[in-house]
């Protein structure tokens, strides 16, 4: 999920190098936290959060498959 997550966010940034991903693990959830630069926050967040939101659709979907939940939380 990670590798996924990390894909899509490099490729949706002008700076794919400053992209940091982190998780943690607390019960049956999987909390990813994404981290860019400054000037790619809004490519991250989309118009009204619709970029945001559809990784989220996205990464929920994968974790599904293996019995599990994700969050995801962009951080600046």
């Amino acid at each position: 999920m990670r590798e996924f997550l990390e894909y899509v966010a490099k490729h949706l940034v002008d700076n794919p190098d400053a992209v940091l991903i982190s998780e943690e693990e607390k019960d049956n959830k999987i909390i990813f936290k994404i981290k860019v630069d400054r000037t790619d926050i809004g490519k991250i967040i989309g118009k009204q959060g619709r970029t945001a939101q559809s990784m989220r659709v996205l990464l929920s979907a994968v974790a599904a498959k293996l019995g599990k939940r994700a969050l995801l939380e962009v951080e600046d």
